[in-house]
Parts: structure tokens; sequence; C-alpha cells
């Protein structure tokens, strides 16, 4: 099943009533919306004026459904989760913590592969050259010691944008549309995290990334080869010619659709919630040593 994303960046209170998320609106009383808990995957708060009622927020983390709030810059900032996200979760996160340094150097070269392979994947699916990424791919070593992340990312951002933005160049606070694409990541983010708890593991504890101040390392590390999704999306907005200096709320809506977006993983296609959960799932059959392979999805730019 497919969960719901759902929005609020106007003024509303948020409660819950026979196990529906119930909304009602200041400037309307009389207009009261419900929606089955159920069904929601991820709720992004957008308006400093939103209530939410502490039995809300119970059932929504008993439902394993990702609350996401944003800041004064309208950017996700912070994201809300169960302390208990799987029967068997101590014992995953024990697999997860005491996994062997070779194993975390084995499991990031995959990674970093899939990325970059991907990111040679969606510059062939917009004409362009993609034969310096196929390359590196396949020069990643363990623990990609010489880097190749860093190198196929320049790479990558010089080329893709250039024909709809010729001086583009990636970087968190830079011009448009990197503010697409930091709302875009963002809600990745919450995504895998949200997949991550639910397999039992810490989200902080990654696999590459080790950053003090980052409670979301393993995240960070699992979400690199989806991020594509996030990028292609991005360049279909640029290339309808919509005006991306501002994030409005049509494209906000079209960013936060990214959940339910068909991948290819596996070879089958599936909505990217479930392949996450299912990369998520691979990650944790090779700590405990039932696999040395994470399942990631192959990108493909269009399918039937």
């Amino acid at each position: 099943m497919i969960k719901r994303t759902l929005f609020f960046g106007n003024p509303a209170y948020l409660s819950t009533r026979n196990e529906q998320l119930v909304v009602n609106f200041p400037q309307d009383e009389k207009k009261e919306k419900t929606v089955p808990i159920e069904d929601l995957g991820y709720i992004v708060l957008e308006d400093p004026q939103i209530t939410v009622t502490n039995g809300l927020l119970m059932k929504l983390v008993q439902n394993k459904t990702a609350v996401i709030t944003c800041n004064k810059q309208h950017l996700p900032c912070s994201f809300l989760q169960p302390l208990v996200g799987h029967t068997e979760q101590t014992e995953r996160m024990r697999h997860q913590i005491n996994a062997s340094v070779p194993l975390k150097k084995n499991l990031w070269q995959q990674t970093v592969q899939a990325k970059i392979e991907n990111q040679a994947a969606h510059l062939k699916g917009r004409n362009k050259c993609d034969l310096k990424l196929k390359r590196w791919a396949k020069q990643v070593k363990s623990g990609d010691g010489d880097n190749h992340e860093a190198y196929a990312a320049g790479h990558y951002f010089q080329q893709i944008y250039n024909c709809l933005l010729p001086a583009f160049s990636r970087n968190h606070k830079g011009m448009a549309p990197n503010n697409l694409l930091n709302y875009g990541y963002a809600i990745l983010r919450a995504v895998v995290a949200r997949a991550l708890v639910s397999s039992g593991m810490l989200p902080s504890v990654g696999i590459f990334h080790r950053n003090k101040y980052n409670a979301y390392c393993l995240a960070d590390d699992i979400m690199e080869p989806y991020r594509i999704y996030v990028d292609a999306m991005v360049y279909e907005i640029l290339e309808s010619g919509a005006n991306v200096e501002e994030l409005n709320t049509a494209i906000k809506s079209q960013l936060l659709t990214i959940p339910a977006l068909d991948v290819f993983i596996d070879g089958k296609w599936s909505p990217l919630m479930n392949a996450v959960s299912r990369t998520t799932s691979s990650l944790y059959d090779c700590f405990k040593g039932e696999s040395r392979k994470i399942l990631f999805p192959e990108f493909i730019v269009s399918h039937p």
C-alpha cells in the first residue's frame, strides 16, 4: 500500500478522533477534514501556527508516520521517529553497531558504485555523455579511498543542468534550483530515516558518514543512490519552464510526491518508499551476516 503525504502550509489544528487525523482551520471553523491515520506515511508541517495534539502524535508514531517540521526558510529541519521501530530492535542495533570495518567499507563501495551508475544513467537519459562516470563506477574500491564519489558528483552536476542553466553549480546555499534540491533531499532523507527505524536500525550510526553533529549518518549513507530521483524531478521542473527562484506551493507539492515515485529495483517497479524499505532490509541482512549485497534501485529516466 502506498502511504499518503500531507502538507500543511497554513495555520491548522490537528487532532484525532476514531483513528482519523482531524484537521480544523481557524479561518474556517466549519471546514473540517478527516484522513485515516493508517493511510499516512508522511506529514509535513510548515506553518508555525499549526497546533498538534499529543494524542495525534502518539497515534502517528504508532503508525510509523514520519512527522516533518520546517524552519523559517520553509525547509524540513526535524523528523519525529518512534523509540521502538521494530520488535527485534535491540538485536538488530547490536548487529549494526558490531559491524566490522571491512564490512562497512565494502557496503560503502557498493553504495558509491550504485550512486555513480545512477548518475551515469541519468546523464545518458538526457542525451549527455556518461562515459567518464561509467569508468569511475568500475574503479571504486573498498571504502572509496580515492574519493570517486566526490569527483563523480562534481562532474555530474557540471553536466546535468548545463543546457537549462549554464551558470549552475551545486551549493547548498547557491542559486536556484539548489533550493529545490535541498527541499527534495530533505524529504528523501526523512523517507530513508523512517525505513531504517522500521528495519530496527539506528539512523545515526553510519557506514561512512560519522560527523558527531549529524543524527542521521546512516540515512545520509543509504540515500546516496536515491538522490538521483530528486535530481530528475528537478530537471523536469526546470524543463517545464517553471519559475524556480522561490519554492512555491505548486513546486513543493510536486517534490512531496517523491515517496510515491516509481523506481526500478530487483527487476520490478515499486514505489520509492517501498524500495527504500527493501534497501534497508537488505542492509540489515548484511549486518547480520546473511548477505554481502545491498539492494539498490537502477535508475531509468522513464518507463511504460
